[in-house]
């Protein structure tokens, strides 16, 4: 017996829609006979197992980050909309292509270069960015750079 999970295999047997499905399938060869019930217990027990370890293995993917770090960075990203919002006198949907990298800020070698930076951003902005900049940097003052979490080898 053998294990075949998601994809097409799930379209081919049937079964539509997303999540991880186990589907068992018959030897090639056997035509569906021969080969116990102790045999077909054993080897569903093995897939069971197969897929617990899949889905704990994407579990840790979340682990890798500093989820401490993450959640700053989210309530700054939402500040940072918040203002903007404010700046251009605009809803989050009708607001002007503007992009501020918290990354590439924080790659800046010094306050200033990060000021100038912001203002380069902002430059067709018709209120005052001054006191938004300030107390941007004082925000991301004490922040990491969030890097791509490392593969771990298996």
């Amino acid at each position: 017996m053998s294990v075949a999970t998601g994809g097409s295999e799930a379209a081919a047997a049937g079964g539509g829609g997303g999540g991880s499905r186990v589907f068992f399938q018959s030897p090639r060869g056997s035509g569906g006979g021969g080969g116990s019930s102790r045999e077909d217990s054993v080897s569903a027990a093995a897939a069971v197992v197969q897929v617990q370890q899949r889905r704990h293995q994407q579990g840790k993917v979340t682990v890798k980050y500093d989820r401490k770090e993450l959640r700053k960075r989210l309530v700054l990203e939402e500040w940072i909309v918040e203002q903007l919002g404010q700046l251009y006198g605009c809803e989050e949907e009708e607001m002007p292509d503007v992009e501020i990298d918290i990354d590439d800020l924080l790659d800046a070698a010094n306050e200033e270069e990060r000021a100038l930076k912001l203002q380069e951003t902002l430059v067709d902005c018709y209120k005052p960015t001054e006191e938004f900049i300030k107390e941007l940097l004082t925000r991301i003052r004490g922040m990491r750079k969030l890097s791509p979490p490392q593969k771990k080898s298996i």
